[in-house]
């Protein structure tokens, strides 16, 4: 038993319930934090845009769930509003990022600027000094390498490391992640075990400011409230070769490795190759094309080392769902590596971010330039 207070972060899902619940029966001091990052009601009826919002990750219905789980377990709750930070730090670069032809990942910027950063701030004022998650993910100190390591879960298939390698020593110093060695199935069923009435809570999939996924309608809304105009980037179609084959509307239409919605028919399938912001061109080719065995990688975090000194072999993630890839990482800059794969790999995507491992140690990880 202890006696040690810790905050977890609650979602309202059933992930971090189980995490509040298990943690309090260990007879920690547990105490809840909600963040509010969003008004999913906000931009509701807007051209485009769902009257009706039946949102999950920051909805107001979430909210009230994380609250019930607090008052069944009897511990205290609080909600913490960011959604100012939010705004300013998630939702504005997700937009300009794909104003710009690249392909952002809000969940990543969301974890590094608000959920490891404020909540880790907010939980020492109300005297935790530790944070606990609903994270697939593990992490634990090492002696030798002086660091505190973060790990891939046991349960490989809810691994959320790769939205998490932004984390520095610091935070990781503070933070748990209770569910690091169990499966989704042995969470739900503890939530049972633990009366948690949301112990059948789907999962929440899509990105939680956007309504039914649609980013092009949630962008075109979003700056519509501003008072913005949507900023003109219509252009040309191009093969690789240089070949123009049409027009298009604006290159936030479009994603790397997209296939469908080109607006041109040729006798082969063409994939979006590259999408070029300084000249608003969407180029274009063949399935092999879309394939690449290098790639730059900026804006890094270490975490497995204090820094890249020698070429490294790791395994390399380039999106969610991607399976690690062989590959070597060597430094061109301060702030810059270069990967190069051992076999291509397919769609990689600017804006998105490259995790490396080695095994299930995080190495560390930035952002696809």
């Amino acid at each position: 038993m202890s006696t040690q207070t810790i905050a977890v972060a609650m979602s309202g899902g059933v992930d971090s319930s189980t995490v509040a619940a298990m943690l309090r029966a260990e007879g920690y001091n547990v105490v809840g934090l909600t963040m509010q990052l969003w008004n999913q009601r906000r931009l509701a009826g807007r051209e485009g845009m769902p009257e009706q919002v039946q949102g999950r990750c920051c909805s107001i219905e979430d909210v009230y769930d994380a609250r019930r789980v607090a008052e069944d377990l009897d511990i205290p709750y609080y909600v913490v509003n960011h959604q100012e930070r939010f705004e300013k730090d998630v939702v504005r670069p997700f937009i300009d990022e794909y104003l710009s032809g690249r392909t952002p990942i809000p969940c990543s910027l969301c974890n590094n600027h608000l959920k490891f950063d404020q909540l880790l701030i907010t939980a020492r004022q109300i005297g935790a000094e530790l944070l606990a998650t609903g994270h697939y993910a593990r992490v634990e100190y090492d002696p030798e390498r002086g660091r505190w390591l973060l790990q891939r879960a046991c349960d490989t298939a809810k691994d959320q490391t790769y939205f998490l390698f932004g984390l520095t020593q610091e935070q990781l110093s503070r933070t748990r992640f209770p569910l690091g060695e169990m499966s989704k199935p042995q969470v739900r069923e503890l939530a049972r075990q633990h009366g948690l009435a949301l112990a059948e809570k789907p999962d929440s999939q899509e990105i939680c400011f956007i309504p039914g996924g649609d980013y092009k309608r949630f962008i075109d809304a979003y700056l519509d409230e501003q008072g913005e105009a949507l900023a003109d980037t219509s252009g040309e179609l191009v093969t690789t070769s240089g070949q123009v084959i049409g027009q298009h509307a604006g290159i936030h239409n479009f994603t790397v490795g997209q296939r469908k919605g080109l607006g041109v028919a040729t006798g082969t399938p063409l994939y979006v190759i590259e999408l070029r912001g300084n000249k608003h061109q969407v180029v274009v080719g063949t399935n092999e094309e879309l394939a690449s065995r290098t790639m730059l990688v900026k804006n890094l975090n270490w975490i497995a080392i204090d820094d890249l000194h020698s070429p490294m072999r790791v395994k390399i993630k380039i999106r969610h769902r991607h399976e690690p890839a062989d590959a070597v990482i060597e430094k061109t800059s301060t702030d810059e590596v270069v990967a190069t794969f051992d076999v291509p790999q397919r769609a990689i995507t600017p804006g998105q971010a490259a995790v490396f491992y080695d095994g299930d140690v995080v190495v560390g990880g930035g952002w696809i330039a």
